[in-house]
C-alpha cells in the first residue's frame, strides 16, 4: 500500500450561518489531495477531525487514499484555517453538518456524479451521522472513528478540562509536549509520528506557539460540564435518542473504529451499533484509547481496505 507524495492544496469555500468573528460571511478551509492516476475521478472521500484538531490530522491516510479517489480533509469552523464564529454557541454540531453540506454541495455542482466517502473521528463522527441519514446525501461508505450515539458524561468531562485554556509555549517542542500530555489516549507514537501530528496544530506569534484554534469553542462544552452533574448527566441522555435515530437512519455501509481502551465510545455501545441501523462492523484497536490518529499502519489498511470495496 504506498501513497502519494504529494502535499494538499488549501482551499476555500464561502458558506451560510452564522457568521464570522468580523462579521463578515464565513469561509470554511479544506486540505485538497488530488486523486493519483488510474483513482476513480468520481469519488471523493471527506475526512472530518476531532474536536480541537484539524484537517491535516489525515495527511497520512489521505495519502494512501489518493490511490483511490480525491481526498478533502476539512477544517472545521474555528479550527485551522476556516474562521472564527461571532457567537461561541453555535459551535455545535448543527452549524459543522451545515457547513460540509455546502461543501458537498458545490463539489457535487462541479461533478454531478459524485459518490462521498465519508471519515470521521470523533466530534467529525458526529457530523457524518447527521449527513449521512439525510438520503439525499447519498453517502457511499461512512467510516467512524470512536464515536457513536452514546457520548460517556466522564469522557465529557475529561476533554472540558483542558479544552480552550489557550496556552503559549517557549518552543514548538514544548507545545508537542503539552499536546502530547492530554492525547495520551491516542496510544503510542513514534516522535517523527507525534511532531507531524503536532506542526498543524500550532502557530507562531512573536516567539510563542499557539494551539490554532478558536478557545471560544470550548464555550458550548463548558456550558454543559458546569452544570449540576446530575443535570448535565440527563441533558446527555436525552440527547442520545436523538443521535440514535439518527445512527438507525443511515443505510450506507458502515466502518466503526474503536479504540480498545476507548472512554468515549463503550464497547456495549459499539455492539449495539453492530446490531441496529447500518450495522457496523467495528474493528478494534489494542492499547490505543480516545481515538486512533489513522497514522499507523493496521489503522490505514483498515479504513483503505474498506473503502475499496464497491
Amino acid at each position: 500500500m504506498s501513497g502519494s507524495s504529494q502535499m494538499p492544496e488549501l482551499r476555500f469555500v464561502d458558506v451560510p450561518g452564522p457568521v464570522a468573528n468580523s462579521g463578515q460571511q464565513r469561509r470554511l478551509a479544506y486540505w485538497d489531495w488530488m486523486p493519483q492516476q488510474g483513482a476513480d475521478a468520481h469519488r471523493v472521500v471527506v475526512c472530518v477531525h476531532g474536536l480541537s484538531r484539524q484537517g491535516r490530522d489525515f495527511d497520512v491516510l489521505a495519502s494512501a487514499l489518493t490511490a483511490q479517489a480525491r481526498v478533502i480533509a476539512v477544517d472545521v469552523a474555528g479550527r485551522g484555517f476556516s474562521d472564527w464564529l461571532a457567537d461561541p454557541m453555535t459551535y455545535q454540531v448543527g452549524t459543522y453538518a451545515a457547513d460540509v453540506g455546502s461543501l458537498i454541495a458545490r463539489l457535487r455542482s462541479e461533478n454531478p456524479m459524485l459518490q462521498i466517502d465519508w471519515i470521521g473521528t470523533s466530534m467529525g463522527g458526529l457530523i457524518g451521522m447527521a449527513l449521512a441519514a439525510q438520503p439525499a446525501m447519498g453517502f457511499r461508505r461512512l467510516v467512524l472513528n470512536d464515536v457513536g450515539p452514546v457520548l460517556q458524561w466522564e469522557a465529557l468531562r475529561r476533554i472540558g478540562t483542558y479544552l480552550g485554556l489557550n496556552p503559549s509555549f517557549a518552543s514548538e517542542q514544548e507545545a508537542a509536549d503539552y499536546l502530547w500530555s492530554i492525547s495520551t489516549g491516542f496510544g503510542p507514537h513514534c516522535q517523527q509520528q507525534w511532531m507531524a501530528l503536532s506542526r498543524p496544530m500550532l502557530r507562531e506569534r512573536e516567539g510563542r506557539w499557539w494551539l490554532h484554534y478558536d478557545p471560544a469553542l470550548a464555550v458550548p462544552i463548558r456550558a454543559l460540564t458546569d452544570m449540576d452533574e446530575s443535570v448535565g448527566r440527563q441533558v446527555v441522555a436525552d440527547g442520545e435518542a436523538a443521535l440514535w435515530a439518527l445512527y438507525d437512519a443511515i443505510s450506507a455501509p458502515t466502518l466503526l473504529l474503536r479504540g480498545a481502551d476507548s472512554d468515549l465510545l463503550t464497547r456495549e455501545t459499539a455492539k449495539a451499533m453492530s446490531e441496529r441501523g447500518p450495522r457496523a462492523r467495528c474493528v478494534e484497536f489494542q492499547g490505543v484509547g480516545h481515538a486512533p490518529t489513522l497514522v499507523v499502519p493496521d489503522q490505514v489498511a483498515a479504513v483503505v481496505g474498506f473503502l475499496e470495496q464497491a
